[in-house]
Formats: C-alpha cells, structure tokens, sequence
C-alpha cells in the first residue's frame, strides 16, 4: 500500500507589514480610497479582534478595512 502525502497548505499571500500593506491597497484602490498610516493604525485600535499578531494579510484584511474606511467617518478631515 502505497502512503498518501499530506496536501501542504499553499500560502498564497503571506502576512505583510503594515507599510507593505498600505503600498499595495493604495496601488489597487481609486483615489476617494487611498489610505495613510494614520488611519491603518486607527483600524487596527478599532479592529484588534481581526488580529491575531502583527501581520497585514492583503486577503483577509483588506475588504473589512475598504468596509470600514466607507462606514465610517473614519477619513473626516483627511480627505483630499
């Protein structure tokens, strides 16, 4: 009998620092949503619990951030 292998877990895209993190939204968003560090730190004190360490996943994080920069008043006198 031949053992079967375990199927490894493709990470697809790793956790990034918050700087990374910030490059690539602002690259993939319009203008009405670019982002600053400011308001990255702001989400992260209002979001803590979609946290688990320090890491800035583009997959898991970035449509709660493009929700919660719409919902909210988040971006009030930051807009340019």
């Amino acid at each position: 009998m031949i053992p079967r292998l375990k199927k490894v877990q493709k990470i697809i895209n790793p956790g990034l620092k918050k700087e990374k993190f910030l490059e690539e939204h602002n690259r993939l968003s319009p203008t009405n949503l670019k982002a600053t560090i400011h308001l990255l730190s702001r989400f992260r004190i209002e979001k803590d619990s979609l946290f688990k360490d320090d890491t800035w996943s583009i997959d898991k994080l970035r449509m709660p951030f493009v929700n919660w920069l719409t919902s909210s008043d988040s971006k009030k006198g930051e807009r340019k």
